[in-house]
């Protein structure tokens, strides 16, 4: 039986079927360490495997997205808003006959540096680590990097292609308008894909979870917006999505109408002003708080006592990088639950942590 290489078939059917703007495994930069190709998957394909195969991945199934430990099943969590990034992403990538392999591969693992609690955990732990390292912030994009390349399989990294390690360092620019235009930062257009993507999944999902919450109603909303964008959860959604995939065909770069784009700054800016800050109903706004507190606590006691970080957090590691690293490393991936439990071991009596 002649030996059949099925990664070479599929490298040349991307070079045939794909848009002369997709980005080719098979002209990947590759990897920090060479290794062997995989006769079957290429390198794109190999990077999701490796991400979805991670310890990292699993625990983002218990790492809040914006509602902090909700006793209702249907809120999204970090590992469920992962998926409808990547749904998102894929259709788009699909539509512009991008590469849908290193699309979905930088979606999955876009979040994976997340801290627990969602934003409120990062901005909390950004404020401790910069206390005790002066200048020093956090960023769960940086983190995510840092997970794949450092700390991921023992402390060897998974040794991602470097055009997924981009696309996952440069999904987030936090609140800052979105920039589409690739060239001004080096990185494939899977990666602007994954980016919009990012944004579209998580005003679309945080609305639907601030409704469920009682926080906001659908009439709230701005009237601009739903003119723009249409009234519903999947409405919105096909909106965004048709906008982008209509306007960018047969272009080097992705296009979002100014009407469309301005709809989601707007509904953004409602959900920052009503869902995710200072505006937020008094309950969720008190448990932010109480969470914010729970990980700068953690922080301050782990410094004290190093003895406590798990074996990972070798002698070494510390000389290397400092305490203060990797007492955030270590917190960064801890999942809520773990997170809670930890406090209530260090800081309330036992009876009481049974109650």
């Amino acid at each position: 039986m002649p030996i059949i290489n099925i990664r070479e078939e599929q490298e040349e059917f991307e070079r045939g079927m794909l848009s002369p703007y997709a980005a080719l495994s098979a002209e990947s930069k590759g990897r920090a360490v060479q290794e062997e190709k995989c006769p079957i998957r290429t390198d794109f394909q190999r990077d999701r495997d490796r991400i979805i195969h991670c310890k990292s991945f699993r625990r983002l199934k218990h790492k809040t997205q914006v509602f902090i430990a909700p006793e209702e099943d249907h809120y999204r969590t970090r590992l469920t808003h992962t998926l409808e990034v990547s749904q998102i992403a894929r259709t788009i990538a699909r539509a512009l006959r991008l590469n849908e392999d290193l699309t979905e591969a930088i979606a999955l693992g876009h979040d994976l540096g997340h801290t627990p609690f969602g934003h409120e955990g990062e901005k909390s732990l950004s404020e401790i680590y910069g206390e005790y390292v002066p200048g020093a912030s956090f960023h769960h994009y940086e983190q995510s990097l840092r997970v794949v390349d450092l700390l991921e399989n023992d402390g060897r990294g998974i040794n991602l292609t470097y055009e997924v390690r981009e696309g996952i360092l440069h999904h987030s620019k936090g609140r800052e308008d979105l920039n589409l235009n690739p060239a001004s930062n080096g990185i494939t257009l899977e990666g602007q894909v994954v980016r919009i993507a990012d944004r579209i999944a998580y005003i679309n999902h945080d609305i639907d979870d601030a409704v469920r919450a009682g926080i906001i109603t659908e009439d709230q909303l701005p009237a601009e917006c739903t003119a723009v964008l249409g009234r519903g959860h999947s409405e919105r959604i096909a909106r965004m999505v048709w906008d982008i995939a209509a306007s960018s065909r047969g272009k080097p770069e992705l296009v979002i109408s100014s009407r469309v784009l301005g709809a989601m700054d707007t509904l953004k800016d409602f959900l920052f002003e009503r869902v995710y800050g200072p505006g937020a109903a008094g309950f969720h706004a008190e448990e932010l708080g109480k969470a914010g507190l729970l990980v700068c606590k953690l922080f301050r006691y782990f410094m004290e006592h190093p003895e406590l970080l798990p074996a990972w957090c070798t002698k070494e590691t510390v000389k290397t990088e400092g305490r203060a690293r990797v007492v955030c490393d270590f917190i960064a991936g801890m999942t809520d639950r773990y997170a809670q439990r930890k406090y209530s071991q260090y800081f309330l009596p036992e009876s009481m942590g049974e109650l």
